[in-house]
């Protein structure tokens, strides 16, 4: 229905952030490089959440579609 999305910006800013990540690992301080694996593994959390909430919210898009269609008809 729609063509694609424009992926630029978030592109960019993905990018931005995992270079950000990058230079600070390399940091002196433990705390800062510790951070990182967090901050890392809460980014792939956030981004597994959001595809099963995407999944979900198609899933029920479907399901109101064929419910609006069932009911135009009957």
């Amino acid at each position: 229905m729609f063509g694609k999305e424009d992926e630029t910006y978030n592109n960019l800013r993905d990018h931005s952030v995992n270079q950000w990540l990058n230079d600070m690992s390399q940091h002196e301080e433990v705390a800062v490089r510790g951070g990182v694996k967090v901050t890392t593994d809460y980014i792939a959390d956030l981004k597994k959440k959001i595809i099963r909430l995407e999944s979900e919210n198609a899933l029920k898009n479907e399901y109101m579609k064929k419910l609006r269609a069932k009911k135009s008809t009957g």
